[in-house]
């Protein structure tokens, strides 16, 4: 499974060429062409054609490329091949409800990345469940192909199926994603979302609290709809700077106590024993994989210049 950092995936529809053209400077990890709820159905067609010009646009400023295609069968197919093109680096499959579903994408993506091209297997998968029929066979599906990157909640269609308005706190999808984090740790795949509406892009605040608490869930990222809530999503999957420098500490003051035959060491009146050694070796590696990111942005946008 690809552990790459993806903080932030900006959603945008394809079909408004004034979005696709200023989104790489919007400084998200990712950048999700949407053929799917963004677009009316009477553009459906229109927006496929768009697809392949606009991913070099999107990929300019270093960011990651993927589409989200509709799910309905009639237009699954057209989306996959408007869109498989060199560049891509994922898919994003809505309203996911079974294993099958997923196999059968990635029998398409394959027969389209030969015809194409493309590295096998390079083309990854994003699975949002936005149905409780879904988050029933989400273990399943979280295991349903190698390409399976990360998995989400989608909190509008999922409290729409509940019969529910989007609450405040996301307390009516608390179940929801802890559970899609629980399926997704153990086999290598991304929980991304938020406890609670994508919409609220004007309230900043409010949008920071819904992805701060699915971070203490353990969701390692989310999307967004609007270039403001990028930076928010950025900050606060991105390890403070004093949390950082506690671990590099304890890790060096683990291993000292390790060379003098204990495993367990006061740092600043805390204990550091295995469990806090292991979780500050996790926030520096996502440390160092998000500056790689920050820097593989930097270098894109540079070479624009």
């Amino acid at each position: 499974m690809n552990r790459m950092i993806r903080r932030s995936t900006l959603i945008l529809p394809v079909n408004i060429p004034r979005f696709v053209e200023k989104a790489y400077q919007r400084g998200a990890d990712a950048i999700l062409l949407d053929l799917e709820d963004a677009v009316p159905w009477a553009e459906k067609e229109n927006a496929r054609r768009l697809v392949k010009g606009s991913i070099p646009l999107a990929a300019k400023g270093g960011a990651e490329v993927g589409v989200r295609i509709n799910k309905d069968p009639q237009w699954l197919s057209l989306d996959v091949e408007a869109s498989v093109y060199p560049g891509l680096d994922g898919i994003a499959l809505p309203k996911t409800e079974s294993a099958e579903e997923v196999r059968s994408l990635e029998a398409l993506v394959e027969k389209m990345e030969k015809q194409r091209g493309i590295k096998p297997g390079h083309i990854q998968f994003s699975i949002l469940i936005e149905t409780p029929r879904g988050l029933l066979k989400a273990q399943e599906i979280a295991t349903a192909s190698p390409r399976i990157e990360s998995m989400s909640i989608g909190p509008e269609d999922y409290c729409l199926e509940l019969g529910v308005e989007p609450s405040a706190d996301g307390s009516e999808i608390f179940y929801a994603i802890s559970w899609i984090v629980t399926v997704c740790k153990p086999v290598g795949v991304r929980p991304m979302g938020m406890l609670g509406s994508i919409g609220g892009f004007r309230d900043l605040e409010a949008f920071e609290r819904s992805v701060r608490r699915a971070r203490q869930l353990g969701c390692e990222g989310a999307s967004c709809i609007h270039p403001d809530q990028v930076a928010v999503i950025n900050r606060v999957y991105t390890p403070e700077e004093d949390k950082v420098a506690f671990a590099r500490r304890a890790v060096e003051a683990f291993e000292e106590g390790v060379r003098k035959g204990t495993a367990s060491v006061n740092l600043d009146g805390k204990m550091v024993d295995i469990p806090v050694y292991n979780r500050a070796k996790l926030i520096l590696a996502r440390a160092e994989a998000i500056a790689a990111v920050e820097k593989r942005k930097a270098e894109a946008l540079a070479r624009i210049k």
